[in-house]
């Protein structure tokens, strides 16, 4: 495998933290490594096709929540491999990421191997409600079966719409008081919640603002994810 173009930003960083030589195309939404200079092929949702395929890629990384199919069909179409994911736990998560490597001949590089060792038993918070919005205008929180719930989860955090019907749940306004939950968890991605939009409108639950990367992210964040999440929601920086 010579050549990779990724439309998923944490596995962006997770091909470039193995073997940067590899990207040959990213996304706009690529942020990590900040230093990376590789062609952008326009977002994640709306990438551009012709873009893309005259990098010539081996392959292309996709995800399935965050592309979309008919791009993937285009691509294979076009007689592009395209390697889609779909981890909804940390276990998925780092399975995944092992094949990953492997496909591209490089297993088990050390960034790896410090995520496995991070999650192998990570220290846990006392059994805590929280509710996790991920947007507003309309309000999304967390539902069942997703990556970020299965973190927090892992960490003593009890999603309080985990078993909701929905994966991301739709709240109204007028909803918002009756939830149940000691801590709103609001992260700065996909929507970029800060202290003065999203807490004001939980106040029954203590906020914890938190890095979308080290929550909703799949790569080298993860070896410091448990550490950094842990002391957001102790209130420790």
């Amino acid at each position: 495998m010579r050549r990779v173009v990724c439309l998923v930003p944490s596995l962006t960083e997770a091909i470039a933290a193995t073997d940067r030589s590899l990207l040959v195309g990213a996304t706009d939404w690529c942020s990590h490594p900040p230093d990376l200079a590789v062609p952008r092929v326009g977002g994640t949702k709306w990438p551009d096709l012709d873009r893309v395929l005259a990098l010539a890629p081996d392959v292309v990384v996709a995800n399935a929540e965050e592309n979309r199919d008919q791009d993937v069909t285009a691509l294979r179409a076009a007689g592009v491999p395209v390697w889609v994911t779909a981890p909804a736990t940390v276990e998925q998560a780092l399975g995944m990421l092992g094949r990953l490597c492997a496909l591209l001949d490089r297993p088990d590089p050390p960034w790896l191997r410090a995520a496995r060792a991070a999650w192998r038993d990570p220290p846990r918070l006392p059994d805590v409600a929280a509710v996790v919005p991920i947007w507003r205008r309309p309000w999304m929180v967390l539902g069942r079966d997703t990556f970020a719930g299965d973190v927090l989860a892992r960490l003593g955090v009890r999603n309080v719409f985990a078993t909701h019907a929905d994966r991301y749940p739709k709240l109204a306004p007028g909803d918002l008081p009756g939830v149940a939950a000691e801590l709103v968890v609001l992260p700065d991605e996909p929507y970029a919640f800060t202290p003065d939009d999203g807490p004001e409108a939980w106040p029954q639950c203590r906020p914890v603002l938190v890095s979308g990367r080290h929550l909703t992210w799949y790569g080298p964040s993860l070896a410091e994810a448990p550490r950094v999440l842990r002391a957001a929601l102790l209130g420790e920086r």
